[in-house]
């Protein structure tokens, strides 16, 4: 190789050497800046707030209850007070086994200006305590069977019907109603099954006049009835070594303090606490799906850093060989720059 030529191999292997120098800058830079980013990526894991599931003891609370007679009275609030007794408040409750209920729904079929369920004629029941008609008590199957004394019994208990069904189900308001009797096959007992008139009258009917819908149906049944009683003062409490309330004494309407045993019961907002848990899951589902999102860029940062690695590893395997073909090209240029002083020394 002659001097000119290993001159210019030697200015391009220089030039080369440079490129690749500049090209590994380059690449150490972008590893820099995905070095930060993945940094970035960690700091935010560390900085999210782990769901944590609901403890069925935040809950659950000691509930107080005592009873008087058929009542049963549950302590809803106990203030202590300074002069050593406690203000009470307590719901009562009871069992009303002659209230009136819900009953099945029933199909109710039109004829001549009459209605019936099945084959038994719907009846208005008269506020005034007016006995129905001779001919239909004579075709009725409950009322055939009374005297005479007890069908006015019966019309007495049909107007206390009447005030107890517009109390619960017309807000008190006045209106008629519709009603029959239906046998217990078992028992021989009559219940009567009572039909809002309104309800009955402004049904659609179809083209055989039956009812297109169902009619809501209601009887005499048991209920389990609720009152509050708030703020009673002056009442005195007794608790066991541990703390735990046994006893309460309450006065009554003359003032005298009468005393009760006290039950202990725990109970567990069910509704809350299944709402809190439903609140965690979703907490908990979108805390993953961040952890998934950014497990998932972390890994394209280190699969790009990755390829970067590799890039520098060849830079540096060509900047090797390129360093040593310089050096062959060095020794032939200084032998030629020998032999070319020798030729002319």
């Amino acid at each position: 190789m002659g001097m000119a030529a290993s001159q210019a191999r030697f200015l391009g292997l220089t030039a080369r050497k440079t490129n690749l120098e500049f090209e590994g800058q380059q690449i150490n830079q972008q590893r820099t800046a995905l070095s930060n980013q993945s940094a970035n990526y960690y700091s935010d894991l560390l900085g999210m707030s782990v769901p944590t599931p609901p403890s069925v003891d935040n809950y659950t609370k000691t509930v107080y209850s005592f009873t008087d007679g058929a009542l049963t009275n549950t302590i809803t609030g106990m203030i202590a007070n300074t002069d050593g007794s406690y203000t009470v408040s307590y719901l009562k409750q009871w069992t009303d086994d002659f209230s009136p209920v819900s009953a099945a729904t029933s199909i109710v079929t039109r004829n001549g200006g009459k209605y019936y369920i099945g084959a038994n004629e719907l009846r208005v029941m008269s506020t005034a305590g007016t006995k129905p008609s001779a001919d239909f008590i004579k075709n009725d199957a409950y009322l055939s069977q009374l005297e005479s004394d007890q069908i006015d019994g019966l019309m007495e208990e049909e107007k206390e019907y009447i005030t107890l069904l517009n109390n619960k189900y017309n807000g008190g308001q006045a209106t008629e109603w519709y009603v029959r009797y239906v046998q217990d096959t078992t028992t021989g007992e009559w219940t009567p099954y009572f039909y809002k008139k309104s309800d009955v009258d402004n049904a659609d009917y179809n083209t055989n006049n039956s009812s297109l819908s169902n009619i809501p149906c209601y009887t005499i049944g048991s209920e389990t009835k609720t009152e509050e009683v708030k703020a009673v003062t002056d009442c005195k409490v007794e608790k066991d070594s541990t703390g735990r309330y046994i006893n309460i004494s309450i006065p009554d309407a003359t003032g005298q303090l009468i005393t009760y045993s006290l039950t202990t019961n725990t109970t567990t907002d069910q509704a809350a606490y299944e709402d809190a848990m439903n609140q965690y899951e979703y907490e908990k589902y979108q805390y993953d799906q961040a952890i998934e999102e950014i497990n998932a860029k972390i890994e394209i940062v280190q699969a790009e850093d990755k390829n970067l690695e590799l890039r520098l590893k060849q830079l540096d395997t060509e900047q090797d060989a390129i360093s040593t073909e310089m050096d062959a090209v060095t020794k032939v240029i200084e032998k030629n720059v020998e032999s070319t002083f020798k030729t002319f020394g």
